[in-house]
């Protein structure tokens, strides 16, 4: 780490803000309030919105989004005639999944092997707490020298859109000159990287129906129609014999031009076990930036304990697509709703209803908002220079702020590195990633604003 002022004060304002991480990574909130109580992410609200407000933020509120859950807002003034900097997080996290798969209980935030785990530690609660260092540490070296805005939403691992439709209603309250999106990570632990693109996604559920009631298989079986061997077939066939990806209509031979990713390299980051085949054709970096990949997400169906000898009457599906920038994601929707429609075998009857959506994003790296985190991030990594990658997943809300405010400079860094394990067991953050980060955030506020 660099031995530069602001970098010295974030190192000593760690420890506290590692104990601020666990009470935030202590809330369970999960912003599905079938599986996990509202309490619990409105108390997650809260939290951050006392703690902008001990910092000295204005206008701190808790905004109610058209989807029932609530994003945190405040306003950090400058100086007069200052540019103005949005800086975003969310504090909603993925369920658990099993929590007895967990080496440590998920929303315990325990030190492990240098790293710190728990559900939310990396996404994206600590990128809450890398925005609260970066600011600290300008206060404690001369102060902020630009507007700030703070938003931290309730329900970006939903999908269901709430700060976008809010922000559309209220466009003057996100404007802003620049945009830093705390939401993705670098390409590596230790390599600073901005994430110029990001894939899109449409999330549909579909159900099949074959039968009044389920039947014995002994006494039906064979002629009477199996509704999740129809499901199977249905979801079989949005895959090609290597495992691409194939949605009736949608293109999906697009390339990545740029920052590579070795073949060994993802096997390790992706835990891929021995003797087991990558799926898709082409660079892996093609596979995970450029083309459209397809989920299943759940099946709803009998377990196999339990399970009786029957034919079953219905079956269903959650089925996600990742779409890649130059893909418009309500067109990938209808392409994959209509494979669903079509592929559906027996007559049986078929239901597709949309659960989620979000557009892909691309950034201009060539702004001067880049040049000035390049900067930034040299002094945060000394002798490292600054990556442009790609991400897989999807913040629907980048590209509802591009649309917005078209004028303003949008970046995208975070916190989850390829050992982070964001939405599976065992989530961790690496300290010394959110430590350079918060070094690389504020030296970055101070050469934008000089720029």
């Amino acid at each position: 780490m660099s031995s530069h002022p602001v970098a010295e004060t974030v190192s000593s304002l760690l420890p506290r803000a590692k104990e601020e991480l666990a009470e935030l990574v202590a809330f369970k909130s999960v912003a599905d309030f079938a599986q996990f109580p509202r309490e619990e992410s409105e108390a997650a609200a809260n939290w951050i919105a006392t703690a902008l407000r001990a910092e000295g933020f204005e206008d701190v509120a808790l905004l109610d989004t058209p989807d029932g859950t609530q994003s945190v807002y405040g306003y950090l003034p400058g100086p007069q005639g200052a540019r103005t900097v949005l800086l975003y997080a969310h504090y909603d996290v993925q369920p658990p999944l099993d929590e007895a798969g967990w080496d440590t209980p998920p929303f315990e935030l325990t030190e492990r092997d240098g790293r710190w785990y728990g559900r939310g530690a990396a996404d994206c609660k600590g990128g809450v707490l890398m925005h609260l260092l970066a600011l600290r540490a300008l206060k404690a070296n001369g102060g902020v020298p630009v507007h700030v805005k703070v938003i931290a939403e309730g329900s970006e691992e939903q999908g269901t859109g709430g700060l976008e439709r809010y922000a559309e209603q209220h466009p003057e309250l996100l404007a802003a000159d620049t945009i830093v999106i705390g939401d993705t990570g670098n390409f590596r632990t230790g390599l600073p990287t901005v994430t110029t693109t990001l894939r899109g996604m449409t999330m549909l559920r579909v159900s099949v129906d074959t039968l009044a009631g389920n039947l014995h298989s002994g006494q039906f079986g064979g002629a009477a129609p199996d509704a999740l061997a129809a499901l199977i077939r249905v979801l079989d066939s949005l895959r090609a014999e290597d495992g691409s990806t194939t949605v009736d209509g949608l293109d999906a031979d697009g390339t990545w031009d740029g920052l590579a990713y070795e073949e060994g390299q993802f096997r390790r980051d992706a835990r891929v076990l021995d003797g087991v085949e990558l799926i898709g054709s082409g660079a892996v970096a093609d596979r995970l930036w450029a083309r459209p990949a397809v989920t299943v997400l759940g099946i709803d169906c009998p377990p196999v304990v339990g399970a009786t000898p029957s034919v079953q009457a219905s079956a269903r599906a959650t089925v996600s697509l990742r779409v890649p920038p130059g893909t418009d994601a309500a067109d990938a929707t209808k392409l994959l709703r209509a494979h669903l429609e079509a592929r559906t075998p027996w007559g049986a009857r078929v239901a597709v209803e949309q659960v989620g959506q979000g557009q892909a994003f691309r950034a201009d790296h060539t702004s001067p908002a880049y040049r000035a985190m390049a900067d930034a991030m040299a002094v945060a990594y000394p002798g490292q220079e600054m990556s442009y990658a790609g991400q897989g997943g999807s913040i629907p809300l980048c590209n509802t702020l591009a649309a917005l405010y078209p004028d303003a400079e949008i970046l995208l860094i975070g916190l989850s590195d390829p050992e982070a394990q964001i939405h599976a067991l065992n989530e961790s953050v690496s300290p010394e990633e959110l430590e350079r980060l918060s070094v690389a955030e504020a030296l970055f506020l101070r050469n934008y604003a000089a720029s």
